[in-house]
């Protein structure tokens, strides 16, 4: 009858136009909204389509001596080497998946580690909810023999189908189980020292992307010790997550896009939920087990996860989650440890991830294999710092301009900006040097004895002007001028297209005394810290030239006040003089540019929007459905568009190296944290790349990776 409702015809009673039925309903399952989602988030293609397996059934659900589960050959949160799974008596394969009945362990271990998150008595779970191991003894032992062979036989952790027909075993499927970062990066390094496989295939078997999870803060100690449990799931992904309740998926989609952290809290999730899974900080179920559809998909995408929180009450209605007597509605802050299942009141403080134990080893083995070297760029001692644990080998790019935001600096920025004359930038220019110095110190600091890449002044001087009213009085008042000259002057500095305006080395020429403060800078830093016993390694670039003359004119100046600075010092320090190939006629000449420059590093933002002639500002109107229409496969400016931009690339490497060849050559756009960029960087001869201080465990994995394909 429900189907003749919803349908409008009778279900067929032909068993072949059954089976066609099931056939083609799962090749139409590839362009549901769900398949599409998940193809996005795994950068699966369109064109490869899905398969379709017939096979006969077996039945779990044809009484007490029948059942059904989910297993994996170690543990998908931690790595840890354990088998472990769920069933149920008397149920077919889904029921488990979706979390609607609470499933009991597979093995004795499992059941009594459960039982203790659970706060469930031995007794009580002995009577209640044993284990496959303690129920069906003979059928756990050839469970976990065939769970072992699998084992042994892929060489990876496996996630395996059974169901038990009266007594029976059958294995249903095995494929390479989901895992989460973690347990991914200990698997490998288990599977390494157990020998089951070698360094190079424990380095390929962790994908770079996931190490992300790792790098996140975890939950700081000190700060849980104070906080309020106000209840307590299962530890499906691990991580710490901080966000308001929202309690629809839809909805959470909503609030991300208004800028809001949430935490999606639902009975159990289902496929429909997919999107708002995948941009929540953290999943909060009341029902499901280690492998409900909620857990299993968060491992997959790396998203903290605790799942089966029975004592949670979710009233979708009134919007309200309720733990006993005590309600939390709809906005109200938790935060949730992915880690041990538990969930805290309000916001709980984070700590930084530290490279320990099996990702130390994982990141010493990637070091041995990768040929590219990996730097940082950073802009802050902060970040310098961060960089530096995470096995950077120097700042490939420091943003100057980063530092004239802080505090009183940027009056004296705008002082400079706002002076008729030479002797006026001068002025501004002198209060401006100390800060820089200062700056600058920090950085050869942290990175003591090995190389730091500094770029001079890059971005159009309207960035440093406010160009609202209430803003330009404050600073007609502070600088005891008119307002109608503010007024002017930052019309005189507005430009219609600013990323191809008066910026970069342009504003060096015009402005010589703005290079030559920072070099002066930059070369009394090191040698103050050279005093201080410090090995400081001191690479100074000049941004976004096209032409040698640009180059000549400002490496001058450069050379010009570091003859200056030694004179007055009595000592000198050896540094090096590069510039950014950023524009397509820099890298069409240079062979004439590398004559002059020891360094070229590739600033593949700009030189991505200018060969594309994209603005990056203004590209996410038109990208998104750019990509989905196929126009391009990926966004060019996440990973390098090998066959346009990287053939520019290529030809400035092979051009600097035919003139020069010891001549340094690095990346520091965005590409260099990008995988697939650092595969192509690598082909392409380049000798490092730079990227954020939390990307760098991953470009040298990814480097690692590459050397070991391209060997």
């Amino acid at each position: 009858g429900l189907i003749r409702a919803r349908v409008g015809r009778d279900f067929p009673t032909d068993p072949w136009e059954q089976l066609w039925g099931a056939v083609m309903a799962v090749f139409e399952s590839w362009n549901n909204d769900r398949a599409k989602v998940y193809r996005e988030l795994n950068d699966i293609p369109e064109s490869w389509g899905t398969a379709v397996n017939v096979q006969a059934m077996v039945f779990g659900n044809l009484g007490q001596n029948s059942g059904t589960g989910v297993a994996f050959t170690r543990d998908a949160g931690t790595g840890e080497d354990l088998f472990n799974g769920e069933f149920l008596i008397n149920a077919q394969g889904e029921d488990v998946v979706a979390g609607i009945r609470t499933p009991q362990q597979v093995t004795l271990e499992g059941s009594r580690r459960w039982a203790q998150l659970a706060l469930i008595s031995e007794q009580e779970r002995a009577e209640k909810f044993p284990s496959l191991e303690e129920l069906m003894p003979d059928i756990y032992r050839q469970l976990l023999a065939a769970e072992t062979r699998l084992e042994n036989h892929y060489k990876d952790m496996q996630d395996v189908e059974f169901t038990i027909q009266e007594g029976r075993l059958w294995m249903l499927q095995t494929r390479n189980g989901k895992r989460t970062g973690a347990a991914m990066v200990r698997i490998a390094m288990e599977m390494l020292r157990q020998g089951m496989i070698d360094e190079k295939e424990a380095l390929r078997r962790v994908n770079a992307e996931r190490l992300n999870e790792l790098l996140h803060p975890v939950f700081d100690p000190a700060a849980i010790k104070g906080a309020r449990t106000i209840a307590h799931g299962l530890p499906a992904s691990p991580g710490a997550a901080t966000g308001q309740i929202v309690f629809f998926a839809d909805e959470a989609e909503e609030w991300v896009r208004k800028g809001k952290d949430v935490i999606l809290v639902r009975q159990e999730t289902s496929p429909e939920d997919l999107r708002g899974m995948s941009v929540a900080k953290g999943i909060l179920t009341a029902r499901g087990g280690m492998t409900s559809h909620a857990a299993v998909v968060a491992r997959g995408m790396g998203k903290c996860c605790v799942s089966g929180a029975g004592a949670v009450h979710v009233d979708y209605r009134a919007r309200t989650m309720s733990v006993g007597d005590q309600t939390w509605n709809e906005g109200d802050w938790i935060s949730l440890d992915g880690s041990t299942g538990d969930v805290f009141l309000g916001q709980v403080p984070t700590k930084e991830a530290e490279l320990t134990g099996d990702f130390g080893a994982l990141m010493e083995l990637a070091d041995r294999y990768k040929r590219l070297g990996i730097r940082a760029n950073a802009d802050t001692p902060e970040d310098a710092k961060v960089a530096r644990n995470f096995g950077a080998k120097g700042i490939g790019l420091c943003r100057t301009e980063h530092m004239f935001f802080e505090g009183d600096r940027i009056k004296a920025v705008r002082e400079m900006i706002l002076s008729e004359d030479e002797t006026g930038r001068r002025k501004a220019l002198a209060k401006l040097l100390p800060m820089q110095r200062a700056d600058f110190e920090g950085l050869f600091r942290e990175m003591s004895g090995l190389p730091v890449t500094i770029r001079l002044l890059d971005p159009p001087l309207h960035e440093f002007v406010p160009h609202d009213e209430a803003n330009q009085k404050i600073m007609a008042h502070e600088m005891n001028v008119p307002l109608g000259v503010i007024k002017m002057r930052v019309d005189d500095l507005h430009e219609f297209n600013p990323m191809m305006g008066h910026r970069g080395c342009r504003l060096g020429i015009s402005y010589p005394e703005i290079t030559e403060m920072q070099a002066r800078a930059i070369l009394e830093a090191a040698l103050n810290m050279k005093a201080k016993g410090y090995d400081v390694k001191a690479e100074i670039m000049i941004p976004l030239v096209g032409t040698v003359r640009e180059f000549n004119a400002q490496a001058r100046v450069i050379r010009q006040t570091a003859a200056a600075v030694f004179a007055e010092r009595g000592e000198e320090i050896e540094f090096l003089l590069g510039t950014m190939i950023e524009t397509p006629r820099a890298a069409l000449i240079a062979d004439s540019i590398g004559q002059q420059a020891q360094f070229f590093s590739f600033g593949t933002n700009d030189l991505t929007q200018m060969t594309m002639g994209f603005s990056r500002d203004d590209a996410g109107k038109f990208l998104p459905s750019y990509l989905k229409d196929g126009m391009y496969e990926r966004d060019p400016f996440q990973s390098i568009d090998q066959k346009g931009v990287g053939l520019l690339v290529k030809m400035a490497v092979e051009k600097g190296r035919s003139v020069r060849q010891n001549i340094k050559l690095g990346v520091c756009g965005e590409h260099g944290g990008d995988p697939t960029s650092i595969d192509f960087f690598h082909r392409a001869g380049l000798d490092y790349v730079s990227c954020s201080p939390f990307r760098v465990p991953i470009a040298r994995l990814s480097a690692a990776q590459t050397a070991i394909e391209n060997a």
